[in-house]
């Protein structure tokens, strides 16, 4: 059997693979075992922060496993409490729990926020309609795509969703009975779509009045993914909680939950727990990545790429208007929205050696690596007119 009947006779069938075997990778381009190199503007879905094989988290991931791999959280380890220290520092946040993942991040956000609530009854949870939080049966109950949450219900009971920037509908949602609102101040599987100020403003002054909590999902937008280290940074905003994950390992699993103060104590000894969240090795590439990207200064280096990203592809939307619709998005994390279904041209795009992705059907997404070069970006626009054309031309009987 080859790799392609291996995938299917071993795994469950639940990835749509691209036809890519890869053989290794390297800066922003994945190589294929047929020598076919393809530039990298989806980032392993926003992980690759610093591209792929980054000599400084290699090290620090080496370095840790010829210590120990694995310890339970019931010993202090000192790589992890290191991380803590320096991800609290970066975010200004004081304290954080450990995961896995994102959607374990946001699992413990939900707990946090019942447990607090509890004592006056509050109950209710929400999130915006188009979001997505993941895919335990929590997060997902949160989540409101149809196409994954179809066959999985019943949902947790009393978690309901307020229309995306709708800020009629959020007055008439939030009430004293309301725990938490959970918000992507950017929706990244949702197509890119950027939280309006108005509903932003009129969220933190309806929390203000009743109380309830504000969780902001960064899993996707944050660490430095939008020029700034989170996304609701370009709001003024100040969330209760902060969901983080996918560029915080250094492509390793890990994830995390960000509280302010008046939350720390809300969970206590055995209220909440991980096998193997925080795990060293992890938690080692994580200090690597975050050291590496604070020392450069990544934060100017995205404003620039980005805003060059953007204006070019505002120069292509200008250009072919019956194709292009929409240019939205903020530092390097960008929708390109398409006046018809973008899967097709996706894949050619893909075979014209530029990886992307097609999210909510029409919304080319751009996940670069923090680390592109405006040559980078020189290139994914050529290879977008040479797809372009391919997919535009006429065919002949």
């Amino acid at each position: 059997m080859n790799l392609q009947e291996k995938e299917s006779t071993f795994l469950l069938q639940t990835y749509k693979r691209l036809p890519v075997e890869v053989d290794h990778a390297d800066g922003v381009y994945i190589y294929g075992k047929d020598r076919k190199k393809y530039l990298d503007f989806f980032g392993g879905l926003a992980v690759n922060a610093l591209g792929y094989n980054n000599v400084r988290v290699k090290a620090a991931i080496v370095d840790q496993i010829d210590r120990y791999m694995h310890m339970s959280n019931m010993f202090y380890m000192d790589v992890q409490i290191e991380f803590a220290e320096m991800l609290c520092k970066l975010s200004g946040y004081p304290k954080v729990f450990l995961t896995n993942s994102g959607t374990e991040a946001i699992e413990a956000a939900i707990k946090l926020s019942r447990k607090w609530g509890k004592k006056e009854e509050r109950v209710k949870l929400f999130a915006l309609s188009n979001s997505f939080h993941g895919r335990t049966l929590g997060s997902l109950s949160l989540t409101d795509r149809p196409k994954y949450r179809q066959g999985f219900e019943p949902f947790v009971p009393e978690i309901n969703h307020i229309g995306f920037n709708n800020v009629s509908d959020l007055r008439q949602s939030v009430d004293k009975q309301t725990a938490a609102v959970f918000i992507e101040f950017i929706q990244g599987e949702g197509g890119v779509n950027v939280v309006s100020d108005e509903f932003v403003d009129e969220l933190f002054s309806l929390k203000q009045k009743y109380g309830f909590l504000v969780i902001a999902d960064e899993i996707q937008s944050g660490i430095y993914r939008t020029g700034k280290f989170f996304a609701f940074e370009h709001y003024g905003a100040r969330p209760d909680m902060v969901t983080v994950a996918k560029p915080i390992g250094g492509g390793l699993p890990l994830g995390g939950l960000l509280v302010d103060p008046h939350l720390v104590d809300v969970m206590g000894y055995g209220a909440h727990g991980t096998t193997f969240g925080g795990n060293p090795v992890s938690c080692a590439a994580g200090l690597a990545t975050l050291k590496e990207l604070s020392e450069r200064e990544i934060v100017f280096h995205v404003t620039k790429v980005g805003g060059y990203l953007k204006q070019r592809l505002l120069e292509f939307k200008a250009k072919h208007p019956d194709f292009v619709t929409d240019v939205r998005g903020l530092g390097l994390m960008i929708g390109v929205e398409c006046k018809s279904e973008c899967g097709e041209f996706v894949s050619q795009l893909l075979s014209d050696g530029v990886l992307a992705s097609c999210t909510n059907g029409n919304v080319i997404r751009l996940l670069p690596p923090l680390v592109i070069q405006e040559e980078h970006v020189d290139i994914l626009i050529s290879k977008l007119e040479q797809t372009f054309t391919k997919h535009t031309k006429p065919t002949t009987n």
